[in-house]
């Protein structure tokens, strides 16, 4: 196991009850960072699923794996992580979801679609994660990856006159970053992103055998703005996040 994800794990088991519990739970009609801005996006790219063999890459608590089974999908999915892959389990009794690596993907057949959910930034070599995907996917089939958005990613606060205000920071710098995510079993917990350019991700899409086909900045659904009106209101000014989609040579 990677450096990176031996770091990634530790957190996400620590976090993987409270993490499923407020998803579904807290927030049972979507939280706004997933279902009102990452997810609506990502779906729209992946399309029709019905019948089409994906893999869910970094599965999490299994909430796409369920969501996709039910559009018709066979699905099968893993993640770095014992304790989301446990509470996948639970929620998908009839899925084929372990936990596994994204540097030696735990899978050999082919998959029609692999999908990649605000999870492939964890990893620092993505030359490495392409070379994995490109061994499960089909010929002309489909990776859909969503990523926090490289312009975003860059940003950092700075205060003038006692306002606090984000401006453009390092973008050029290929690096590891952190987000925080505070008040997580009563923790703050610094996750870590690798910030890339979108000169770098281009070219590792083209370099390692992929075409792009489609991108979405991803922007929130309309009913955010009365459930989470301070989040849709500055994000809906700027992109979080980004989805790609590419296909296999």
């Amino acid at each position: 196991m990677k450096p990176e994800e031996k770091e990634a794990s530790k957190k996400y088991d620590f976090m993987a009850e409270f993490y499923h519990n407020w998803r579904t739970k807290e927030n049972p009609r979507g939280w706004f960072y997933n279902e009102m801005l990452e997810m609506p996006a990502t779906l729209e790219l992946l399309g029709d699923v019905k019948h089409k063999k994906i893999l869910d890459f970094g599965c999490g608590t299994g909430i796409y794996a369920k969501l996709l089974t039910k559009k018709g999908a066979i699905v099968k999915g893993f993640d770095i992580s014992k304790e989301m892959i446990k509470i996948a389990k639970q929620e998908n009794p009839k899925l084929d979801l372990i936990r596994g690596s994204g540097y030696k993907i735990p899978f050999k057949e082919k998959f029609d679609i692999v999908l990649a959910a605000l999870v492939i930034d964890y990893f620092k070599d993505w030359d490495k994660v392409f070379k994995q995907i490109r061994k499960v996917l089909k010929k002309n089939g489909f990776f859909i990856f969503s990523i926090g958005n490289p312009v975003e990613e860059c940003k950092k606060k700075i205060k003038i006159k006692g306002k606090i205000i984000k401006v453009l920071g390092d973008y050029f710098t290929e690096r590891k970053i952190y987000g925080v995510w505070r008040n997580i079993r009563r923790k703050s917990i610094r996750i870590p992103t690798y910030h890339k350019t979108y000169e770098i991700i281009i070219k590792t899409i083209i370099k390692n055998g992929f075409e792009i086909m489609d991108y979405k900045d991803c922007f929130p659904l309309k009913k955010a703005k009365k459930l989470f009106p301070i989040d849709y209101k500055e994000y809906s000014k700027h992109p979080y996040f980004c989805v790609w989609k590419v296909r296999r040579k």
